[in-house]
């Protein structure tokens, strides 16, 4: 016996192609800067830590197998035999959390139920119009992107699946990514999440780039609706009645409206156990499990594809359009409401939730500390979740359809 046959994870890289080990060495690294960056919070730590680790360990933990295959014991992504997927289900320790909550789309409804729980909808009712405006301008990477990535050889669903990073909703992107290009979905996927984890330190440049300082700091006066007029009955018939609707329209993003207004429903019906338990325990675990899938599923083989470099630039185009797109919503608003509005609140339409509406409220404060918009930037925010949900329905009843 070599040393290399004791020390595997070191002993494969003689056995594998130069460019599969250059790779492995490369996203050990970078799986080890996630982690670092998690922990400093540059990146979003809940997402990047545990993707760090599953990035690192997937691509030092390989292994010899039987008949001298090189593999891991972590996860087999590509299995589709029932018998092959049985006995794997037995040995790799993450094979079961990937076939029966992330292969079929249930660990993003988990999330999208958990946003939906710390999510107010009376900032959609306060602010229905505005919010709404906003939200569909800031949808302009969603679907500017889709004939670009046509253009660079994607094919409908792949080129859908990329352009819903535009809308910023990491759920959104995995669902379609899983529907409508599966082959594709671990990359997609990871692209989206990195750059999410971005637009805290990207976007306020854009603000700046875009809108004077004078305009920045504008105070809006003269509120029309007070969000703590809105009772919670009112907030559960419009998530009752908003759900029914959607899924009407849109049945093959169903589950993702069903989880996303049951958690509103939760929460304004007063539940506080199940409140606890989908916002504790659902939205934190899935996070977590979320994060390490995505991380272990970038082993050299999976992530060596010709396409990552194209759906890079594809993923910054498609959420640099739509934060242009939202921040002349922004500036729609303010000429319609004959200038008494912050445009600066336009990005917040980008459906980060609530990232881009803590970005919108620290620009403007930097600008005017007595200037406070958050009221209008969460109605914009949540506004963007449902109208990228509703893309996402079109998208991938169209394309389905093909």
């Amino acid at each position: 016996m070599s040393i290399f046959d004791l020390f595997q994870g070191i002993g494969t890289m003689f056995s594998q192609d130069a460019d599969v080990v250059i790779f492995r060495i490369l996203l050990i690294l970078l799986g080890i800067l996630l982690v670092y960056l998690g922990a400093k919070k540059i990146l979003e730590p809940l997402i990047m830590i545990p993707m760090g680790f599953g990035m690192s360990a997937i691509n030092a933990g390989v292994l010899f197998l039987e008949a001298g295959k090189i593999g891991n014991l972590f996860i087999d992504p590509l299995v589709t035999n029932t018998d092959s997927l049985m006995n794997i289900m037995q040995i790799d320790f993450l094979q079961p959390i990937y076939t029966f909550t992330f292969s079929n789309g249930l660990i993003a409804c988990l999330v999208f139920m958990g946003i939906g729980v710390i999510t107010d909808i009376g900032m959609v009712l306060a602010h229905p119009f505005i919010g709404m405006i906003i939200a569909m301008c800031a949808e302009l990477g969603t679907v500017a992107t889709f004939p670009i990535a046509k253009l660079m050889g994607f094919t409908d669903g792949e080129a859908a699946a990329v352009s819903i990073i535009g809308g910023a909703d990491g759920p959104m992107v995995l669902f379609t990514s899983l529907t409508l290009a599966k082959d594709l979905f671990v990359p997609i996927t990871i692209v989206a999440y990195l750059y999410l984890s971005l637009t805290y330190g990207g976007y306020p440049f854009l603000i700046r780039l875009l809108i004077p300082k004078n305009l920045r700091g504008k105070v809006i006066v003269n509120k029309s609706t007070k969000v703590s007029k809105i009772t919670s009955r009112e907030k559960l018939v419009f998530a009752v009645a908003a759900n029914t609707l959607l899924c009407l329209l849109f049945p093959v993003a169903a589950p993702l409206f069903l989880s996303f207004f049951i958690g509103i429903a939760i929460r304004e019906s007063g539940l506080e156990k199940y409140t606890v338990l989908i916002e504790n325990i659902f939205l934190y675990a899935s996070t977590f499990f979320l994060g390490l899938m995505l991380g272990v599923l970038c082993d050299a083989n999976t992530i060596l594809n010709p396409k990552i470099l194209k759906l890079l630039l594809l993923g910054m185009l498609a959420l640099l359009l739509s934060g242009i797109g939202g921040i002349l919503g922004g500036y729609i608003v303010y000429l319609f409401t004959k200038k008494n509005f912050n445009p600066v609140i336009g990005i917040a339409g980008v459906s980060c939730v609530p990232t881009t509406a803590k970005v919108a409220q620290k620009e403007v404060s930097k600008a005017n500390k007595m200037s406070f918009v958050m009221e209008y930037a969460l109605s914009a925010n949540i506004c963007g979740v449902i109208t990228t949900a509703i893309l996402t329905g079109i998208y991938v009843t169209l394309i389905s359809k093909m």
